[in-house]
């Protein structure tokens, strides 16, 4: 019998895993896709997807779903908080402690069961905000 949360090594999931931990841009899976391609040019979309799910569900990646868009995928399972760009779209780690007395408050207020939390932040990122300073000298 297998242990719970095993999943078998395959190429694909290892070339997946490379893939991701190699850039710290949370890319999507069509991202991921063309990049495992480089090196594996006949896998399909299909078993990206299928692993990149399987990834996921065994905690080994973290899946960012926002809503109707693309996911993104992160290769940093552990708790860590984001931070979003409103205006370029690029996601990125915040180098921050995770605060678990969120979860114990959550617990107080109303009878609940938490197992983890996602924390995001949202504005301009410091790229698009020097842009759009420079633009407003021209």
């Amino acid at each position: 019998m297998k242990p719970k949360g095993f999943i078998r090594r395959t190429r694909q999931r290892e070339a997946i895993l490379e893939v991701l931990r190699s850039t710290k841009s949370h890319p999507t899976a069509d991202w991921v896709y063309q990049e495992v391609r480089k090196e594996m040019p006949h896998v399909s979309l299909g078993t990206i997807y299928r692993n990149l799910r399987t990834l996921s569900e065994n905690g080994e990646i973290l899946e960012l779903s926002y809503g109707s868009n693309h996911s993104r995928f992160d290769a940093n399972s552990e708790c860590h908080y984001h931070f979003i760009c409103e205006s370029c779209g690029s996601i990125e780690d915040l180098e921050m402690d995770c605060l678990p007395e969120l979860e114990k408050k959550v617990e107080k207020i109303g009878d609940y069961e938490v197992f983890t939390h996602r924390l995001e932040f949202h504005g301009i990122c410091p790229d698009c905000s020097r842009e759009e300073s420079q633009s407003h000298l021209n």
